[in-house]
C-alpha cells in the first residue's frame, strides 16, 4: 500500500494512513457526515470515562441539581484516544472500547481495521482536543468543526438524545439549553485548536475531494 506523507514545518513523517478529525457541538452532524464519507470511523466518544470514575467533573445547570459535566474534556480519556489514533495510523488497526452513553460505562471491545484504507475519520465532541498533537506527530490529513444555526443543532440533538434514551428527559432538556447558549464558544474553541469551521455540506464536499484526489490509481 502506498505510504502517505504529512508535512508540518520542516519535518516529514510517513505513515500508512492519515486521520481526518471531525469536531463540532453535540448534534451538529458529525456521525451523519462520517457515514456519508464511507470511510472507516473511530468514534472518539467511546473514550468517555465510566460514570463512577471519581475524576468526573460536575456542573450546575438551571432547573435542577448538579450533574456530571459530560461536555467537559475532563470527562474523557484524551491520552487513550490519541494513542489509539496513532496506532491506527501506523498499524492500520486497533482494539477500541465500546461505550454505552445511556449507562455511562464501557460495555465491551471492538476492532477497527482500515483494510488498507489511506484515510479514516475520528469524530466526537472532544475531537478538537487531539488536533494539535496529531498534527505534530504527522498523523493529520484534515480537521474540521461542523457548525449550523444553534437552534437547528438544539433540535437535532434533543430529538436524537430522546430517541436513544441517552439520559433522563429532564437532564437532556437542561443540558440542551445550556449547549444552545454555549455553541458559539464551543465552535470558537475548536477553531482555536486547529479546526476549520464548516457547514456539514461544505465539509462533505471538501473532505470527499481530498480523499478522491489522493486515491491511488493504476
Amino acid at each position: 500500500m502506498p505510504r502517505r506523507h504529512a508535512s508540518w514545518g520542516c519535518e516529514t513523517v510517513s505513515v500508512p494512513a492519515l486521520v481526518i478529525v471531525i469536531a463540532g457541538p453535540s448534534g451538529s452532524g458529525k456521525s451523519r457526515l462520517s457515514r456519508r464519507l464511507a470511510l472507516p470511523v473511530l468514534n472518539l466518544d467511546d473514550f468517555y470515562k465510566d460514570g463512577d470514575d471519581p475524576t468526573l467533573p460536575s456542573v450546575e445547570i438551571v432547573g435542577g441539581s448538579a450533574i456530571v459535566d459530560w461536555d467537559s474534556p475532563e470527562s474523557w480519556n484524551a491520552a487513550d484516544a490519541l494513542a489509539t489514533i496513532e496506532q491506527v495510523c501506523r498499524g492500520g488497526h486497533a482494539e477500541l472500547p465500546a461505550y454505552d452513553i445511556a449507562t455511562s460505562r464501557r460495555t465491551g471491545r471492538r476492532v477497527l481495521d482500515l483494510g488498507g484504507a489511506a484515510y479514516f475519520v475520528a469524530e466526537g465532541i472532544f475531537a478538537q482536543e487531539v488536533v494539535a498533537e496529531c498534527r505534530d506527530r504527522g498523523l493529520l490529513a484534515d480537521a474540521v468543526c461542523l457548525s449550523q444555526h444553534p437552534l437547528v443543532t438544539f433540535v437535532r440533538r434533543l430529538s436524537r438524545d430522546l430517541r436513544e434514551h441517552r439520559k433522563p428527559p429532564a437532564v437532556l432538556v437542561r443540558r440542551g439549553l445550556r449547549l444552545l447558549r454555549e455553541q458559539r464558544r464551543i465552535v470558537a474553541r475548536a477553531e482555536a485548536l486547529g479546526c476549520r469551521v464548516l457547514h456539514p455540506e461544505q465539509a462533505y464536499a471538501e473532505i470527499r475531494a481530498l480523499v478522491d484526489s489522493r486515491r491511488p490509481t493504476g
